[in-house]
Formats: C-alpha cells, sequence, structure tokens
C-alpha cells in the first residue's frame, strides 16, 4: 500500500445516500465506513450507494462491513448499491472471495443512481 489517506465521506443526492471511498481504505478506518452504512440503512431513505471508484485498495474488513450493510439493509428496506468503475485490486477481492452475488453492482455512480 502507498499509504495514502482514506477518506470516507457521506452526500445525500434526491433519494439516496451516497457513501464515497477515497484512497486505501483498510482495517484502520472501515468503522468509518461501517457507521456511515449504520446510519445510511437506518436514515428512511430509499437506496445507499457506495461510490468505490475512489479507492484502489480495500481489504477484508472493508468487505466485512459491506456484508454487514448489506444484511441490515435488506433488513431495513433500502436498496444497497455498490458503484465502480472498480479498481482491479477492489474487483479481484469480491472475485476471490466469491462475494460479488451478493451485491448489487453498477458501472459507474450514475447508473447506481437509477438500478
Amino acid at each position: 500500500m502507498t499509504g495514502e489517506e482514506a477518506v470516507v465521506t457521506t452526500t445525500m443526492e434526491s433519494d439516496a445516500t451516497v457513501i464515497s471511498l477515497c484512497g486505501e481504505v483498510d482495517e484502520e478506518n472501515a468503522p468509518f465506513l461501517a457507521r456511515a452504512l449504520a446510519r445510511a440503512a437506518a436514515s428512511g431513505l430509499p437506496r445507499t450507494v457506495v461510490d468505490l471508484s475512489g479507492t484502489p485498495f480495500v481489504d477484508s474488513s472493508v468487505l466485512h462491513a459491506l456484508l454487514d450493510a448489506q444484511r441490515a439493509h435488506a433488513a431495513a428496506g433500502p436498496v444497497l448499491v455498490l458503484a465502480g468503475p472498480l479498481h482491479t485490486a477492489v474487483r479481484r477481492l469480491f472475485e476471490v472471495t466469491g462475494s460479488a452475488p451478493a451485491f448489487r453492482m453498477a458501472d459507474n455512480l450514475g447508473t447506481a443512481m437509477t438500478c
């Protein structure tokens, strides 16, 4: 890893919560993502989009947070969508773990807002 500082930001766009990851996100900052996802599931908005296009690396702690969020969103009602384009290392994590089918994925943020 390059040591690039990770940032997790949350914005509201029309009927969705958009959580954007920037930089390399790992176990050190995955709790920030988990909290943002929990707030989004409880927000009452019909859609949460996680924009992964700005992160070249995520580790298994991020995958765990996303899987937990998928379950929480399914229970609460909002749709959870992961938006790309995904960097190679991020895409590879979903492929190696076989977890991609657990998520609704979109090629970009615009598509994620409508799928």
